[in-house]
């Protein structure tokens, strides 16, 4: 059931991202300065790479998820809504905002992956509690 429950919540925070980066595809592109093509789509956008490597980075973060979650005892959606939230929060947005910061990136750049690493985490554990 374990290795379920990891691809389940892999699966949905995976899904939740298409969703989050499409409603912020724009200002996400503007600030990241991803090379675009004439119809302002990202010139790689037909390569599958960027897609599978996050697939399998999720999922590295929903397995773990899933270990720390079962070690601490984590089992009711509002400890999951917490420590999911959390590890987002406080552990995965401020990494992101260090190498952001070293390579010169707006800070735009950073709420926008923020935010996914926020609320995709605050969902892996929701997903994970219920299964």
């Amino acid at each position: 059931m374990e290795i379920i429950s990891v691809l389940a919540a892999a699966a949905g925070t995976w899904i939740f991202g298409a969703v989050y980066y499409g409603v912020l595809s724009k200002p996400w592109l503007e600030a990241s300065g991803v090379p675009t093509d004439e119809n302002g789509r990202p010139q790689n956008g037909s390569s599958p790479s960027p897609y599978v490597i996050s697939l399998i980075g999720i999922l590295l973060v929903a397995g773990m998820m899933r270990h720390v979650f079962s070690m601490a005892g984590i089992d009711t959606v509002a400890e999951a809504i917490t420590a999911g939230g959390g590890i987002g929060l406080f552990f995965i947005s401020p990494w992101i905002m260090l190498n952001n910061g070293y390579t010169m990136r707006p800070f735009k750049l950073t709420l926008i992956d923020g935010g996914y690493a926020t609320f995709g985490c605050l969902i892996m554990g929701v997903i994970l509690a219920l299964l």
